[in-house]
C-alpha cells in the first residue's frame, strides 16, 4: 500500500514537472513572438521596401524620389542594428534577413538607378559597370556572413573603429552621389557615362578591399560634449529641411574624403614601426 502512495506521488510530481516545463516552453515562445522582438526584423523588411520602391521610382525617371528611398533604406539599415542590441534580438536569422535585405537596397537598386540615368548610354559597357558593382556587393555580403560568426561588422569594434573594405550603404551612397550632385549642377558634367562607370568600379572595388574604412558606429561622444553634438544634430535636422540635395551631397563627399584619410593614418604606424625595425648606421 504504502509504494503504491509513493508511486502515485511519483507520477503526480512527474505531471507537475512536466506541465511546469510546458509553461515554461510557452513562456518562451510569447516572448520570442513579442513586439520588441519583431521590430528590428520589421525595419529590415522597411529598408526592402525602400530599396524596391527606389527601383520603381528609377523606371519611372523620377531621380528625386529614387534617392530618397535609398536614404531611407539607409535609415532603416542604421536603426535596425541598433534596435536588435537595444531589445536583445540580435539573432543569425535577422543577420541573415539584413544581408539580403542590403544586396537588394544596396547592391541592386543603386546599380539600375545609375544604369538608366547614366550608363545606358554606354550600352553593353554600362551594364558591365553595374554587374560588377552588384557581383562585388554580393562577394562582400558573403565574406561578411562568413567572418560574422567570428567578429561581427567586419572588425569594426569600439577599440577600432573601423570597417574592412567599403560598407555596402557607404557604397550605395557613392555610386549615387552622381546624381546628387547632378540635382544642383545640372547634368552637363557628372551625368557623363564615363565618369560614372569610373565611380561605380571605384565603389565596387573599395567594396572588396581589405583596407580600413570610417565607422561612425562606434563613435564615443564624452559627456561634456553632448549638449554640442545635440546643437549639431538639431542644425543638421535644419540643413536637410531646407536643403536636402546639398545636405546628402555633402555627407557623402566627407565620408569619401575620410576614405584617404583613413588610409594615411593606418599607413603611418607601420611605416613608423617599420623605421624602427632598420638597423642603426653610422
Amino acid at each position: 500500500m504504502t509504494v503504491e502512495k509513493l508511486t502515485a506521488r511519483q507520477r503526480m510530481a512527474e505531471r507537475l514537472e512536466d506541465l511546469q516545463q510546458r509553461r515554461q516552453r510557452v513562456r518562451e515562445r510569447l516572448e520570442d513572438l513579442s513586439i520588441a522582438k519583431l521590430v528590428p526584423s520589421i525595419l529590415t523588411l522597411l529598408g526592402l521596401c525602400s530599396g524596391a520602391t527606389a527601383i520603381r521610382f528609377a523606371l519611372d525617371q523620377d531621380w528625386h524620389h529614387a534617392v530618397v528611398a535609398i536614404v531611407a533604406a539607409m535609415l532603416f539599415d542604421m536603426l535596425d542594428g541598433r534596435a536588435a542590441r537595444l531589445f536583445g534580438a540580435d539573432s543569425r536569422f535577422g543577420a541573415q534577413l539584413d544581408s539580403l535585405v542590403d544586396l537588394v537596397s544596396f547592391g541592386v537598386a543603386p546599380g539600375i538607378i545609375v544604369f538608366l540615368w547614366s550608363l545606358k548610354a554606354m550600352g553593353e559597357a554600362g551594364w558591365a559597370a553595374v554587374l560588377i558593382f552588384c557581383a562585388c556587393s554580393a562577394i562582400r555580403l558573403a565574406r561578411f556572413n562568413i567572418q560574422s560568426a567570428i567578429a561581427r561588422d567586419e572588425g569594426a569594434t569600439q577599440s577600432n573603429p573601423y570597417f574592412t573594405g567599403l560598407p555596402m550603404p557607404a557604397a550605395a551612397g557613392l555610386a549615387v552621389l552622381p546624381v546628387l550632385v547632378s540635382f544642383q549642377t545640372g547634368d552637363v558634367l557628372v551625368r557623363a557615362p564615363g565618369f560614372v562607370s569610373i565611380v561605380m568600379v571605384l565603389a565596387s572595388a573599395l567594396m572588396v578591399s581589405r583596407l580600413p574604412m570610417p565607422s561612425i558606429k562606434y563613435m564615443h561622444i564624452p559627456k561634456s560634449l553632448r549638449v554640442l553634438a545635440f546643437v549639431a544634430l538639431a542644425g543638421f535636422a535644419a540643413l536637410v529641411i531646407n536643403w536636402p540635395w546639398a545636405t546628402l551631397t555633402g555627407i557623402f563627399a566627407l565620408y569619401a574624403a575620410a576614405i584617404p584619410a583613413t588610409l594615411i593614418r593606418h599607413r603611418k604606424p607601420r611605416d613608423e614601426d617599420d623605421e624602427d625595425a632598420l638597423p642603426e648606421t653610422d
